[in-house]
Order: structure tokens, then C-alpha cells, then sequence
């Protein structure tokens, strides 16, 4: 792309790009567009190769001149991927294979007909949907954030411009102060996706408030939650709508160097973010003298080593500078003593991917989106015992149980919901009396758990509570700096409790031990890891505190999780005697004649495994 160098240019390449998009959405002058999901869990499922086949056989049958293959961003919708969609008929075919890609070059692409076992199955009315927009999954999300996902190529500079990309940059650039800007961003009530919460405008101000001679932007890529795929997500769909976010905030407080800090683990996003800043750079929209406005802005990224401490942001900009990735004392907060000790603001991905929306409508029309304390949009990876796993982007106020039912399609197997972990390991467990609490930074706070990053873990009734919190408290252990003793130690001994109980050697004084534990870790703790990483222990003892009793006083572990609890029987009267459990068991501790008496399970020797089970085909075998 020639060199941008004005705002007029801009405008120019704009509605070049737009029209040129558009062509490609609606098949003006007869042409058809097929995008494939390029996004790293479609990937995983080769959709990588099914690109390849489908520009193979569209090259072979002569059609290249009027149908085009592009990869685009996240679906959204894992569970059913990879993902074809047709332009522009808009058709949607879901789990695509390799094998499927003649049937839908020959069926659709030359005879006009929807392939229709590739469409997605309305689990409710059991009816056949053809396009996205119509799928429950879809309806009432709200895309702000992933603004772009699934429509545009992220490797191009010209799709992005063609979906109101740098429409926001030139604006402030050309109509608005830095100041304007702030106001605009604090006036729409936007605070920071990353889990805190603290309003974006606010930290803005405080960095401009501060006079120095170098300022930065800080991109926090460093998305650490068990289950959480969110800002991957959004750098591989649209790199460039975060990189604009990045510049707006620079312009606003006055910073010219921008660093985008990502996980080594998110190589596409790393690759696709870099290739973003590549082709901005020699289109001239980041460098010197942009638009000819006088305002300079430079990118550059830095790989995280996977600490999830790195993700509180002075111990990302410890990892920056090239230290330890250690928390430091605040204040002086980074927005006054950051980077290299200059003012810095670090926001994360889904922070700034929102930025040029609110520049674009303006604040007024992005505050009717969401609640009276928490505005707008936010993304979840929705997981764990759910049908419709994928990534969610849903207005504030939308309840938990639109969540996990209307968007999410409910339990697998009808199953009884348990539980919601929100905020990863930092979160709490919500229960179903939770389900129609309205999504917020505060109300989930106040039910015990928080906002956190965007993970949302569905448990059913075949989770341990205590076995997850176990789990959270041995991420937590192996994730602590080690700099303060409270996180250090209490997390340590607060996991071995844990183990305790789930061995079934915990007693009544080891639930007082935790409670009291819980308290000092989260008081007197550094960072928000230490000072959040009870919150797992506290919800699950408030929400489910009879589990917790039934380990200690009845040493049984009521979901049938914790092995060392459990106790595998054979019924002697179901007993065929055909000897499949004693030949399967590893440690061959089911004793019994072939044909003659029935098996059974030295309980000295088992294992707890359930290989026996499994095996058995007469449901003879049971454990409680």
C-alpha cells in the first residue's frame, strides 16, 4: 500500500476500502467469497489445510476469477468449528473436515446447492440454520470488542480500513484535543477489561497530569487464566483495531512509544500483531508525522515467558524492562512512574480494542450499552461442562443464566448446573441462585467473586468443590513470584489444607485453619494474585460448605472426585463372572473363579482408577 500521508488520503483509501469490502460481502459484480476461520482453535482442527484444498480445487475447476478464500478471525462458536462461511449468501457450514471441502466446492460453489449436513442443528427446534446471525448463539451478543472477527482478513491493512479501521485515529487526530479525548473516554464510562475494573479515562488523566519528557502505552497481552482465550482472540482477528486504540492513547496523554507485551504461547496473534505493525508502518500510519498532523507513534512487542504474575502490571513492566517479573510497591502507580520510571498507562487488548468504537459513535451512544457502573461490552471464553463452549462478547446487565442457557445452550447430557468460576483463579464459584445476577464489575463482587479477565468455567454436578478449589490454590502455588511471604507461604499451606481435606485426613480444625489462613493471605499480600487467591477457598466453603463437611466427617467426597475417598464395590448378585474387571484392573486387585463365584475388589490394593468400571458391560460394579 502507497504511503498514507494526510487525512484526506486517508479518507480517500477509506472508501476505496469500504466499497472493496463491501463487493466482497454483498458479490457485486458476481463474485463470491468464502472465509475460512483462521483462529488458533480452528487451526488446530486443520482448518489451515481445508484453506489449502479449497484454493487447490477452485484453481483446478477455473473458478478462481470469481470466488475468493480468505482465513478471518474467531467464530466465536468453538464447538462447532472450523467454520466456512459463503458470501454472499452469507451460508455458514460448521464443522468443516478436509474430506467436506470437494462436497462444497461441487454442491455449492458450482450447483448453487447448501451442503446440508454441514449447517448448524438447532438443539431445540432440531431445525437446520444457514446463516450465523439466525443461531441463538449469536442473537444476543453484541460485537464491540471483536468488532471484525469473522469478517475481515487480519493480515490486511485495506480490510481493516474497509471496517471503519483509523476512522477513530483521524478523528481525534484532526477534530479533537488530547484532553477532548480523555473527557470523551471518561464521559463513556469505560473501565479496564483486564479485571480491576479502575475507569480507563481516569488513568488517562493521571498520566497526562504528570510532566515528563517520555511517556508510554502499555498493551497487556498477558492473558494468564486457565481457560481464557480472549485477547488471543482479538490479536489474531483485528490487530490493527487494538494497535488504534494504542495510538488514541497515546495522543490523548502524550506518549509516543507504545509496547504490546503478549504470551510466547499466542504465536499467531504474535505473528498476525507483528505483520499489523509491519504494514501500518509502511503505509505511514505509524512512525513520524502521521497524516501530517505533527503527532509521532512507534510499536514494538515483547514476549511473556507465561508467568501469570506478569499479568499485574508493574510486574509486566519489571518483565519489560528485562527484571524478574516481580510486583513492585505502589504507589507511585505506573501511570505516574511506570516504564523505564516514565508515566505509563497499561491497558489491556479488550480495553483497547473498544477505544476507537467510543471515538467513532461517541460516548453518549456507547454509555446506553451496558449498566449504571459498568458500561458497554464484555468478552467471556465461556468453558468447562457447557454445550456451546466459545468466545462471547454480551452487553453489561446480561444475566448469567442468558449466559450459560440462551447463549451457551445449557448443561451437556441435561445435567444439574453447579457452579460458574468467574475471574479464573482469582474468582469465586457463583450457584444457581446467582444465575439471574446481572453481569457487572460490582455485582459480582459483591456475590463473592469478580469480573476478572473474562474466564467462565460451567461446573455440573460431577465437580468436586473442594477439588477445585484445590486446583485453583496448586495454579496459584505454582504461579507466585515468591517476593512476599504472605502469597508465598499462604498459598502453600492453604493448598496442603486442601490436600488434606481431599485425602480425607482433614478434621474440623483444618476448615478453621483455612478461614483464618484465607484472611491473612488476602490482607497482607503484595499483589492482587495474593490478595485475590482465596477467593476460590472462600466461595466454595461459603456456597458449598456441606462438600467440605462430608470430606472431613464422613470421608466421602459426594461428586466422586477425590480417589483417595472413594470405594469401588462389585455387586455379587449383577456379577456375571466373566473375569473383564480382574483382567483389566492394573494392579490386579479383583480376586474371583471364572464361571463360578463372583469377583472381588481388595480394597487394600485398589487404586481408586475406575478401570474396572469402565470395563464392566452389566453395571455390576458402583463406587461411592
Amino acid at each position: 500500500m502507497e504511503k498514507i500521508t494526510s487525512p484526506e488520503l486517508l479518507d480517500q483509501k477509506i472508501s476505496e476500502c469500504t466499497e472493496k469490502l463491501s463487493a466482497k460481502i454483498t458479490g457485486k459484480g458476481g463474485k463470491r467469497a468464502i472465509l475460512v476461520c483462521g483462529g488458533t482453535g480452528c487451526l488446530a482442527n486443520n482448518s489451515k489445510e481445508i484453506i489449502e484444498k479449497l484454493e487447490a480445487l477452485i484453481k483446478e475447476k477455473g473458478l478462481s476469477d470469481r470466488i475468493s478464500v480468505n482465513h478471518v478471525g474467531c467464530f466465536g462458536f468453538c464447538s462447532q468449528g472450523p467454520f466456512v462461511k459463503i458470501y454472499p449468501e452469507d451460508t455458514l457450514y460448521r464443522a468443516v473436515k478436509v474430506t467436506d471441502v470437494e462436497r462444497i466446492v461441487e454442491e455449492d460453489l458450482i450447483n448453487g446447492k447448501i451442503v446440508e449436513d454441514l449447517l448448524y442443528v438447532d438443539p431445540q427446534t432440531h431445525e437446520k440454520v444457514a446463516r450465523m446471525d439466525d443461531i441463538n448463539f449469536y442473537k444476543k451478543q453484541k460485537r464491540i470488542a471483536l468488532h471484525g472477527c469473522s469478517v475481515i482478513n487480519p493480515d490486511l491493512l485495506e480490510e481493516s480500513l474497509g471496517y471503519d479501521g483509523f476512522k477513530a485515529l483521524k478523528k481525534v487526530l484532526t477534530e479533537m484535543t488530547p484532553q477532548e479525548v480523555i473527557d470523551e473516554i471518561i464521559a463513556s464510562g469505560l473501565r479496564g477489561r483486564g479485571g480491576g475494573g479502575f475507569p480507563t479515562g481516569r488513568k488517562w488523566q493521571f498520566a497526562a497530569n504528570v510532566k515528563s519528557d517520555k511517556k508510554y502505552v502499555v498493551c497487556n497481552g498477558d492473558e494468564g487464566d486457565p481457560g481464557a482465550f480472549m485477547d488471543r482472540s482479538i490479536l489474531e482477528a483485528n490487530p490493527f483495531e487494538v494497535i488504534e486504540g494504542m495510538m488514541i492513547a497515546g495522543y490523548a496523554y502524550g506518549a509516543n512509544e507504545g509496547y504490546f507485551y503478549v504470551r510466547a504461547e499466542y504465536p499467531i496473534a504474535v505473528q498476525r500483531l507483528l505483520h499489523a505493525i509491519d504494514a501500518m508502518e509502511k503505509a505511514g500510519l505509524l512512525g513520524d508525522n502521521i497524516l501530517g498532523t505533527g503527532f509521532s507513534f512507534r510499536c514494538h512487542l515483547r514476549l511473556g515467558a507465561g508467568a501469570f504474575v506478569c499479568g499485574e502490571e508493574t510486574a509486566l513492566l519489571n518483565s519489560i524492562e528485562g527484571k524478574r517479573g516481580m510486583p513492585r510497591p505502589r504507589p507511585p502507580f505506573p501511570a505516574v512512574k511506570g516504564l523505564w520510571g516514565k508515566p505509563t498507562c497499561v491497558n489491556n487488548v479488550e480495553t483497547l480494542a473498544q477505544v476507537g468504537y467510543i471515538i467513532r459513535v461517541g460516548a453518549a451512544e456507547y454509555a446506553k450499552v451496558g449498566t449504571a457502573g459498568s458500561k458497554g461490552t464484555k468478552v467471556f471464553a465461556l468453558g468447562g461442562k457447557i454445550n456451546n463452549v466459545g468466545l462471547v462478547e454480551v452487553p453489561m446487565g446480561t444475566t448469567l443464566r442468558s449466559l450459560i442457557y440462551d447463549i451457551g445452550g445449557g448443561i451437556p447430557g441435561n445435567k444439574k448446573f453447579k457452579a460458574i468460576q468467574t475471574g479464573g483463579p482469582s474468582g469465586g464459584c457463583l450457584t444457581e441462585k446467582d444465575l439471574d445476577t446481572e453481569i457487572d464489575f460490582d455485582t459480582l463482587v459483591a456475590r463473592g467473586s469478580m469480573m476478572g479477565s473474562g474466564g467462565a468455567i460451567v461446573m455440573d454436578e460431577d465437580n468436586c468443590m473442594v477439588d477445585v478449589a484445590r486446583f485453583y490454590m496448586d495454579f496459584i502455588c505454582d504461579e507466585s513470584c515468591g517476593k512476599c511471604s504472605p502469597c508465598r507461604i499462604g498459598t502453600k499451606r492453604i493448598y496442603e489444607l486442601l490436600t488434606e481435606i481431599v485425602e480425607g485426613r482433614g478434621t474440623m480444625e483444618t476448615l478453621d485453619e483455612l478461614k483464618e489462613l484465607a484472611k491473612i493471605t488476602k490482607n497482607n499480600s503484595l499483589c492482587a494474585l495474593g490478595q485475590t487467591a482465596a477467593n476460590p477457598i472462600s466461595s466454595t466453603m461459603a456456597n458449598f460448605y456441606d462438600e467440605y463437611l462430608a470430606h472431613i466427617q464422613d470421608k466421602k467426597c459426594p461428586a466422586h472426585v477425590c480417589k483417595s475417598l472413594s470405594k469401588y464395590y462389585i455387586d455379587p448378585e449383577k456379577c456375571k463372572k466373566c473375569s473383564a474387571c480382574s483382567r483389566a484392573c492394573p494392579v490386579s486387585c479383583i480376586k474371583g473363579v471364572p464361571g463360578k463365584e463372583p469377583y472381588v475388589i481388595d480394597q487394600s490394593k485398589c487404586i481408586k482408577c475406575g478401570t474396572c468400571m469402565a470395563t464392566c458391560k452389566f453395571g455390576a460394579i458402583s463406587h461411592e
